[in-house]
């Protein structure tokens, strides 16, 4: 068997064994990607994060996706799908996930997106539907800078101003819980509860952010506010590695590894997932930059959504030391 490179294809000439012609069959095309995954307790992070092609970040412990730009069917759970800007790689399945959602019986989908896109949205939907000649249900909310949402009991969607070259938001996901007062710990309850009637505030209102997504953006101080700073897991878009790449990143205004690295020393987080890596971009040399700058103990924090053999090999030594837990409870 031979190969001839034609064009942009390539060819295998193969023998008939019958009439002895011999005959060109192109190659089958290259398998997809699959989604990434990672399992950062208590979150699961999984999705598909291309630069130029697509990107959907779906956090199911919160019915939420961060941007559509396709619509895989673990997506299709999720109650929430907040954009980040209208790039076509970020809203591309946003019609189909609404779509699929409804034909499925799952209720309709509910869009959160900037205030400043809102016309833009409903416009690319109304011209998805007069395409059908069908109506596909879906709700939208828009917010504003600081302003929130609701995803479930005490757990709220907070959105931020960020930097693209299209209005572009971020978001934190924000726990909000309630503290005793110190001076009034170890009050009896009637006590407490008569305090309380009499109008009295008997506790501290908390802030905890869990998860910080940063859609495309260039640095700068929005990367700095403290709930995206000190979020337990930030998901932060990455598009260049290479040191000569630097003003390519400026001028579509992406965050280089330089960039990163910078951020990631004034970060809190327990961990940073990378996104939205350029598909010339290979892993292995992703993840060199990365430590020779941030060196091994901050660049440990740091995983690429799209390592699949990485992160399998994680998930498979996080699933072994579970199944031995659970062994040793079993043997009590």
């Amino acid at each position: 068997m031979t190969s001839h490179r034609r064009g942009s294809h390539c060819y295998f000439q193969r023998e008939n064994a019958v009439n002895g012609v011999r005959t060109m069959i192109p190659r089958p095309p290259p398998r997809d990607g699959s989604l990434g995954f990672l399992l950062l307790s208590p979150f699961r992070v999984q999705g598909y994060s291309v630069a130029g092609e697509a990107t959907t970040i779906n956090i199911p412990e919160m019915d939420v996706c961060f941007d559509m730009g396709m619509a895989p069917r673990s997506a299709l759970a999720a109650k929430f799908c907040a954009l980040s800007h209208g790039h076509m790689d970020h809203v591309g399945g946003l019609a189909y996930w609404c779509s699929q959602r409804n034909f499925q019986g799952m209720g309709p989908g509910t869009i959160v997106c900037d205030k400043r896109i809102e016309s833009d949205v409903r416009g690319m939907m109304d011209g998805f539907q007069n395409l059908e000649r069908q109506k596909t249900p879906y709700e939208l909310i828009t917010l504003e800078h600081e302003q929130e949402v609701q995803l479930k009991n005490n757990i709220m969607l907070r959105a931020f101003h960020t930097e693209h070259t299209a209005p572009s938001i971020g978001y934190v996901i924000i726990e909000k819980r309630t503290k005793l007062k110190e001076h009034l710990v170890g009050l009896p309850q009637e006590k407490l509860r008569d305090m309380k009637q009499k109008g009295e505030e008997i506790v501290n209102q908390l802030e905890v952010p869990l998860l910080a997504y940063t859609g495309d953006t260039l640095p700068g101080p929005h990367l700095l506010r403290d709930d995206v700073r000190n979020a337990q897991i930030i998901i932060s878009e990455c598009t260049f590695f290479d040191p000569d790449h630097k003003d390519r990143a400026k001028i579509g205004m992406h965050m280089h590894v330089d960039d990163l690295v910078e951020w990631l020393k004034v970060t809190e987080c327990e961990h940073m997932v990378v996104v939205h890596l350029s598909r010339r971009t290979h892993l292995g040399h992703a993840r060199k930059q990365l430590v020779q700058q941030a060196g091994k103990e901050l660049a440990s924090k740091v995983h690429f959504l799209m390592d699949h053999r990485t992160n399998r090999a994680r998930y498979d030594e996080q699933a072994e030391v579970a199944q031995k837990l659970e062994q040793e409870l079993e043997s009590r």
